[in-house]
C-alpha cells in the first residue's frame, strides 16, 4: 500500500485481473481486446484493498478483484532469507531469486559480489556489473515474459495499472540496488512505469537506494551513488545522473 501511494498507483497489487488477462493473451500471442480489456481495468484500485489487523486479514471491495504481488513477492523473500541468516550469524551469503539478488556482507574472502546486469536486446550478453557488500540489486525489463505481436510491437508483463497495458516510455530496463530487497523490488517496477524522470524523483524519498535506466537506444543512465561500483562492458558508455 506504501508503495501504491508513493507512485501514485503506478503499482498496483490490485491488478491481478489484468495480469490474468494478459497472461491468457501470452498464450495466445495476441494482445486482449480493448473493450475486454477496458472492463477489466475498472477493477483496479489500491483504494479498494481493505485492511483487517483484529483479523490479520484483507478484503477488496468488489466482486472480480484479485491481487497480484508478483512485483514485489521475491524481494520479500529474498529479505526473509537473509533474515534467517543473520539470524544464524551469517556474515556472508548470497541469493538469486531469477533478477532479484540479495546479499550479505562481502564475499568470504572480503571482495564485494559482483552482480552482472543482463544485455536487454542480446541473449546471454552483459551490459555491466555491479560490485556491492550488503546490498539488493533487482532489474525490471522489457525482455521478460513477453511475446511479439502480429504488428511487431512487443508486448511484455510490467503492466502499467492506469492503462492495463505494458508501460511504454523511453525505457527498456531498470536496474535498483538499495538495502531492501523489497523496496529494490517495488521500485524496479515503479521506475520502469513512471520513466526515467519520474523516477529520479521518487529516488529521492528512499535515501542510499540507486538505479540504472537503458532506454530504447541503449544508452545507460547511472546514478551518482554507482558510479564506482559499476562498469559497463566493452563498448558501451556510463552516462551519469546528476
Amino acid at each position: 500500500m506504501e508503495f501504491s501511494q508513493c507512485s501514485q498507483g503506478c503499482f498496483d497489487v490490485t491488478v491481478g485481473p489484468v495480469m490474468d488477462l494478459w497472461r491468457s493473451s501470452r498464450e495466445a500471442v495476441k494482445p486482449p481486446e480493448e473493450a475486454k480489456l477496458r472492463q477489466i481495468l475498472s477493477l483496479v484500485n489500491y483504494h479498494d484493498l481493505v485492511f483487517e489487523p483484529d483479523k490479520k486479514a484483507v478484503s477488496l471491495k468488489k466482486a472480480g478483484q484479485s491481487l497480484d504481488l508478483g512485483g514485489i513477492g521475491k524481494g520479500f523473500i529474498a529479505d526473509k532469507i537473509l533474515e534467517i541468516c543473520r539470524t544464524y550469524n551469517v556474515t556472508s551469503a548470497f541469493t538469486n531469486l531469477g533478477g532479484n539478488v540479495a546479499a550479505i556482507g562481502a564475499k568470504p574472502d572480503g571482495s564485494p559480489w559482483r552482480i552482472g546486469i543482463r544485455h536487454p536486446r542480446q541473449d546471454h550478453n552483459l551490459i555491466g556489473v555491479i560490485s556491492m557488500i550488503n546490498k539488493s540489486v533487482v532489474t525490471s525489463g522489457d525482455y521478460q515474459r513477453c511475446f511479439i505481436g502480429s504488428n511487431g510491437k512487443r508486448y511484455h508483463h510490467i503492466l502499467d495499472p492506469q492503462t492495463g497495458y505494458p508501460a511504454e516510455l523511453e525505457l527498456i530496463s531498470v536496474t535498483v540496488a538499495a538495502e531492501s530487497s523489497l523496496a529494490a523490488d517495488a521500485l524496479s517496477t515503479i521506475l520502469f512505469t513512471t520513466g526515467m524522470k519520474t523516477g529520479l524523483e521518487l529516488l529521492k524519498s528512499f535515501p542510499g537506494t540507486e538505479a540504472i535506466f537503458i532506454d530504447i537506444n541503449l544508452k545507460v543512465y547511472v546514478t551518482q551513488g554507482l558510479q564506482a561500483c559499476f562498469q559497463t562492458c566493452d563498448g558501451i558508455k556510463m552516462n551519469i545522473l546528476n
